[in-house]
Order: structure tokens, then C-alpha cells, then sequence
């Protein structure tokens, strides 16, 4: 604001130019707000709870970044999402669960953030679990930084295994299948492992363990008709029809974790989030009684499903800079430390897993082994699609209605009718590449 000329000052007296300059440093109080950069992040879930206890520290370090956090409820967050492009409303960034990046990648939505690696002191590549940041990179290009990860592998009841006769988890299939034997009272109601037939996690985990991918020529067919993995659905199918686990859905189940504490189950097939939900839901003296493991193979120790979220930038932002400043924050280790203590997230980087509670937590251990072992779900926008008619088909096979040949063609049918839109684009994406 100019400073008024002397023949002012004197016409307005000592009151009035104390007023003036007050009203001058409230201008440039507002003129300063006004000048901070606003970001827009949405966030999915109980995240965004845990995210806002983080923010205070990165706005002191970035005072003229300003952070808006916007909480989408699981069950919205992809509709909204499409809808906010689709609408040219997309935030700053977000949160993208790693089975969406396909899809995103795809409507050319995302930023890309190599260079941004590159010249990154803070992001370190080869501290993540490699296979959870090669999800990033789509046809070459990266696009989001892993946040936190997650994978599914074996809750089991150390007390009922040594009871009947085992002393270690199982490390192959054969082994899980003598365990789940031994273990499974159907008579008495009580099973080696409960597998909720609407999931479709599990039976994508035993398909993950064979060398045939679920898709074939290069995501255009599906290819459950392989050797890989109908040796998987068969597994899965016979672990039914041994009468090692009820046919029923997670809302049949009930509460699994009482069940669980009560013995119904010997083995729960799930991801890091129930760490917390065990030791909530059970007595404290039953702390030793329960324990985690990576998955079995068929010959040999397996892999996991690779999950979890990453954080990307959306192109239309107008803050990249100040987005990229977040994501940095938000994947410094002692930051995703924190993050792991608020919520339970799993760090993506290995350092972050090196002090704290996740170093001296035993129950913790078996998801670090299992990190280093896991694949992708199959890298096109359809693959929720299709998993989800697995399971629907699996369903159908545990109930007697199919045989596993069938099982498997059918799935096929189902993929590639999915998959038809797919096919005609990559085969036509010769003619839109030479068009001027």
C-alpha cells in the first residue's frame, strides 16, 4: 500500500495514521493468506483421520502451503474419483489404491513423476519393496509414489497346530493340507481356515503362486484355463470339498475374530489390518496363542498379493510443486512411522520399518518377510471386473455346481467378454498413433 504524502499525514493527524497502518497490516495479513498455496487431497477411508494428526508438522516446514483434506468413504472413492475427472473437478492429488492406477493411467489423468524421482532427495527407489513400486510404473511410465502397503498371509493359532502334532506354519501346500486335516473337526464345528467364498483375495493369492499369469497376450484374454491355475482353483475348491472350511460368505461368518479366539478356525487368511483388530477383540492373555506366517507355496515358500496405496498428481492441478512437496513428507521414514502407530498402515519403505514398534512387534515380522515376495494383480482397468466373476465362479465350483474345467472355461468367457473393449483399442492403437 503507497505511503500518503506528508501534506496527508498532517491533514489526517497521529490517530488517523495509526489507523491506517493498522488497516495497512491487516491488508497484508489478508494479502499474505491470500498468496498461500492450497492443496486439495482426498484420501479414502480412516486415512484421512491419521493424515490430519501429520499435517501440522508439514504446514510449519511449508508455511505457505496450505493442505485441505477431503475423506472419500471406501464404498464412493472410485465413482467419485471418475466423476471429478470427468467433471474436470479432480483434486490436487490423492490416494489411488494400486489395482485403480491402471484405470487412471489409462483416461491420462495422472501426472507423470520420474523427473520428479530423479531429482528427488527424499524418494530413494531402492527402498521400497521392488514389487510394489514396479505397480507404478505403467507402459514405462511412473506415476505414483507406493505409501503404504499391504499383503494377505496366514493368522494361525500356535496352540492348536503344536496340539495336533506340528511344531512350525506350513511352508509348502502339501504341508497346509496335512495341517488342515489334522485340524478340522467339521463334526464337532470346528475347521482348519476359514475362506468367506464373496472374497475373492484369497483364491487370487493361490493364483499368484503359480508361473501362468490370470491374463495372456499382454491383458487381451483371460487365462485361467492354464495348468497355473486351475492346479490353484482346485486347491481353493478342495479345501471345501475336504470339509476343511465352511462354504459360507463373510456375512454368514459373523464375528471372526471371536471365532477365531474360540478355536472354530485354527488358520484366518488375511491382511496387516487385523494385527490390531485380534489384539482389540481377544483377552490379553491370549496374546501368545496367535501368531502370523508368511503363505505356503505349492513346492516351496509363496508370494503375496502386492496391495496397498500410492500417492499421485493429478495433470489438471495447478499446485505439482507444492503436491510433490506433500508426497515427499508423507514418505520420509519416520513419517510413515507414524502414520503405521495412527492407523496400521505398513510402511512402503524398508528403512521405515527398521526402529520403532514395527521392529520389535513379532506379529509384524511375517508381513516384513512377506513383502519381499509378492506380484501384482494383472496391470488393466478391468481387473477388479474380472476378479470379482472369479469369484462369482469360484463360488459356483464350491458349491458343486461346476468342475473345475468348467470352472475355468467359464471365467475365461467372462474375462474376455470383459476384456473386448481392451482388445479393439490395442489393436487399433496403430491407427490412432499414425493419424496427424
Amino acid at each position: 500500500m503507497p505511503e500518503p504524502s506528508p501534506r496527508i499525514r498532517v491533514a489526517m493527524g497521529p490517530w488517523a495514521l495509526r489507523l491506517l497502518a493498522v488497516a495497512a497490516l491487516l491488508l497484508a495479513g489478508c494479502s499474505s493468506s491470500r498468496d498461500a498455496h492450497t492443496l486439495t487431497f482426498w484420501t479414502i477411508g480412516r486415512e484421512g483421520e491419521a493424515v490430519v494428526k501429520l499435517l501440522p508438522e508439514f504446514e510449519r516446514e511449508h508455511p505457505d502451503i496450505k493442505v485441505k483434506v477431503q475423506q472419500m468413504p471406501l464404498s464412493a472413492a472410485h465413482q467419485k474419483l471418475l466423476t471429478a475427472f470427468a467433471g474436470d473437478s479432480t483434486p490436487d492429488l490423492t490416494q489411488l489404491g494400486n489395482t485403480w492406477l491402471p484405470e487412471f493411467a489409462a483416461l491420462n489423468a495422472l501426472e507423470p513423476l520420474q523427473s520428479r524421482v530423479d531429482r528427488s532427495a527424499v524418494i530413494k527407489p531402492d527402498d521400497y519393496f521392488a514389487s510394489i513400486w514396479s505397480i507404478n510404473r505403467i507402459d514405462g511410465v511412473f506415476y505414483g509414489v507406493p505409501w503404504y502397503v499391504d499383503t494377505r498371509l496366514l493368522f494361525y493359532r500356535r496352540d492348536l497346530l503344536k496340539a495336533a502334532g506340528f511344531d512350525q506354519p506350513p511352508r509348502t501346500w502339501a504341508q497346509w493340507r496335512s495341517m488342515l486335516a489334522a485340524l478340522s473337526h467339521p463334526g464337532q464345528g470346528t475347521y482348519g481356515i476359514l475362506l468367506p467364498t464373496n472374497e475373492y483375495e484369497q483364491l487370487m493369492s493361490l493364483a499368484l503362486q503359480q508361473p501362468e499369469t490370470m491374463l495372456r497376450d499382454g491383458g487381451r484374454y483371460g487365462n485361467f484355463r492354464s495348468a497355473g491355475f486351475k492346479r490353484a482353483l482346485t486347491f481353493y475348491v478342495d479345501t471345501f470339498r475336504l470339509r476343511q472350511a465352511p462354504a459360507i460368505t463373510n456375512v454368514e461368518a459373523g464375528n471372526p475374530w471371536e471365532e477365531f479366539g474360540r478355536g472354530v478356525y485354527a488358520f484366518y487368511f488375511s491382511g496387516p489390518w487385523n494385527i490390531g483388530e485380534f489384539r482389540q477383540r481377544l483377552p490379553a492373555d491370549r496374546e501368545g496363542l496367535w501368531a502370523t506366517a508368511p503363505l505356503p507355496g505349492p513346492d516351496g515358500p509363496g508370494v503375496g498379493a502386492a496391495g496397498g496405496s500410492s500417492l499421485v498428481v493429478f495433470r489438471r492441478s495447478v499446485h505439482k510443486d507444492e503436491a510433490w512437496a506433500l508426497i515427499e513428507y508423507l514418505s520420509r521414514p519416520d513419517v510413515q512411522q507414524r502414520f503405521y502407530d495412527l492407523l496400521g498402515n505398513m510402511p512402503a519403505r524398508r528403512s521405515a520399518w527398521d526402529g520403532g514398534s514395527l521392529r520389535d512387534d513379532p506379529k509384524v515380522q511375517a508381513f516384513r518377510e512377506q513383502l519381499e515376495h509378492l506380484k501384482p494383480s494383472p496391470a488393466v482397468p478391468e481387473w477388479e471386473r474380472i476378479a470379482n466373476e472369479m469369484q462369482l465362479v469360484a463360488a459356483q465350483a464350491v458349491a458343486g455346481e461346476l468342475t473345475v474345467d468348467e470352472a475355468a472355461a467359464e471365467m475365461d468367457r467372462r474375462a474376455d467378454r470383459i476384456l473386448e473393449k481392451r482388445r479393439w483399442i490395442l489393436d487399433h492403437s496403430h491407427i490412432a498413433q499414425a493419424s496427424p
